[in-house]
């Protein structure tokens, strides 16, 4: 079975150096995992997303993009996405 085209996975080391191709770029999914369950505890402590296992996808594509524009913090990572999710949220209720 060959991998599907654009999807590029490199296992080094099991925990840290698992790499996922997304597109034409690269992430570190633990970067990835460890930002988005700062991001998503908060907001669902808050109420801002439901307290349920169900990955929020509209969270999950803000730490993407902050990632993809340079940003490799995970505190900073989830502050920002806790920010923009917040922000977006509020106009979408005001619309």
């Amino acid at each position: 079975m060959e991998p599907e085209p654009g999807i590029a996975v490199s296992s080094l080391d099991s925990e840290d150096a698992m790499l996922v191709g997304r597109g034409l770029q690269v992430m570190n999914v633990q970067l990835v995992s460890d930002a988005y369950a700062i991001a998503a505890n908060y907001l669902r402590r808050s109420g801002a997303i439901p307290d349920t296992l169900v990955t929020n996808e509209h969270l999950l594509e803000i730490i993407i993009k902050l990632l993809q524009h340079g940003e490799f913090n995970k505190i900073r990572l989830a502050n920002k996405a806790i920010a923009r999710f917040e922000t977006q949220s509020e106009a979408r209720a005001v619309a």
